[in-house]
């Protein structure tokens, strides 16, 4: 009785019925990372009555979470975001059962966590994480349902989903066949995000299992749905698989799990320093240290001297680079470890090039921590 009366409003709707209802409620759906798109995807999942969810994700609540995962609220500042998240639906719907993963999928762990899923939410905010759960998914024979947010913008899509009229599914690397690093494309904590836009992308991921499961309407199966905030302009992608695409993924699971996809997305972290490094290199000179954010860009740095070059300025700025030694920062690292990169390849070994891990922010947050100390 109590579960008809909760449910009432979807069951009543034509073409759903109580054989819809009952199909959310067997289904077994994994989310991973519990952030952004993730918040919103788990609680409408959860609302609508899908009976099994399980929980990916290693990462600890933070004040700059609250603008746009709003499942959490400073009261979980510091704790681990699949905990909380769990806490919270259960209140939620307490007849849906959870599973908690506080940990980082990785390619030793990809397989067991996502193999006892019907359907896979991809949530995450990196590349190295993205192909594997593609890959797992691929070599598992699992449907993914994918999102991505920057700015004022957001993406839908399904992945490897058989049908009557696909006979080869569209994978993840058809899309982006070579994994990208994760200097390439700027995440939200480098290019920024409305808070509203990951609650409308997580929601149609939601929308988009809960047809895959209950089979209504047309889902985005092979296709990219792409939206923008600013003007509501929507637009779909029809995607097609590549010839050789799925030779890049590895033959089997055994493959998979020797397969290091971080190395594959981060090849640049032998320039990187710690706060702790990059303070003795200010207190000992001769070091040119440069911010490649734009010149408008918070926050101001007035705690030490330093060049402010834009990233796409700095090849022609090499000129007023005096020092044997130089650091570059920006606000969370990536494009740092670009401009590294990029001066390395054209000052060889004349320098000792450096960039600031986990940017300015980082930095400003270590320095406060060492103070109150």
């Amino acid at each position: 009785m109590s579960s008809l009366k909760r449910y009432h409003r979807q069951i009543i709707l034509k073409g759903f019925g109580e054989t819809a209802q009952q199909k959310l409620l067997n289904a077994k759906v994994l989310v991973i990372g519990a952030g952004g798109l993730g918040c919103p995807a788990l609680q409408y999942l959860t609302a609508a009555g899908v009976g099994t969810i399980g929980v990916v994700d290693d990462d600890v609540v933070s004040l700059s979470n609250l603008h746009r995962q709003v499942l959490y609220s400073v009261n979980d500042i510091g704790y681990s975001k699949a905990e909380r998240a769990v806490d919270k639906l259960e209140q939620l719907n307490p007849e849906t059962r959870f599973h908690c993963y506080k940990a980082r999928l990785t390619s030793n762990n990809a397989a067991d966590i996502i193999s006892p899923y019907n359907i896979i939410i991809d949530g995450s905010d990196n590349f190295a994480t993205r192909y594997l759960v593609n890959d797992t998914c691929v070599l598992l024979d699992k449907t993914l349902v994918y999102g991505a947010v920057s700015q004022y913008q957001g993406q839908v899509g399904i992945f490897n989903c058989a049908t009557k009229l696909n006979t080869a599914p569209v994978n993840y690397r058809d899309l982006f066949p070579q994994a990208l690093a994760d200097t390439e494309i700027l995440n939200c904590e480098e290019a920024g995000v409305l808070g509203v836009l990951p609650g409308i992308i997580g929601t149609m991921m939601a929308n988009e299992a809960i047809k895959l499961i209950t089979s209504l309407g047309k889902p985005l199966i092979d296709r990219l749905l792409n939206y923008d905030a600013l003007n509501n302009e929507v637009y779909e992608m029809e995607l097609i698989a590549r010839n050789g695409t799925r030779s890049m993924i590895p033959a089997n699971l055994e493959i998979l799990k020797e397969t290091d996809y971080q190395s594959h997305c981060s090849p640049h972290q032998a320039f990187e320093i710690d706060s702790e490094r990059f303070n003795q290199l200010l207190e000992v000179g001769d070091v040119d240290i440069i911010d490649v954010r734009e010149k408008s860009e918070l926050p101001e740095i007035r705690q030490f001297e330093h060049l402010t070059i834009p990233l796409e300025q700095l090849q022609n700025a090499i000129g007023k680079l005096k020092s044997s030694t130089i650091v570059l920062f920006c606000q969370s690292g990536k494009r740092s470890l670009q401009a590294a990169d990029r001066l390395s390849k054209i000052l060889g070994d004349s320098r000792k090039i450096y960039s600031l891990r986990g940017g300015i922010v980082s930095w400003k947050e270590n320095t406060q921590k060492e103070q109150h100390a």
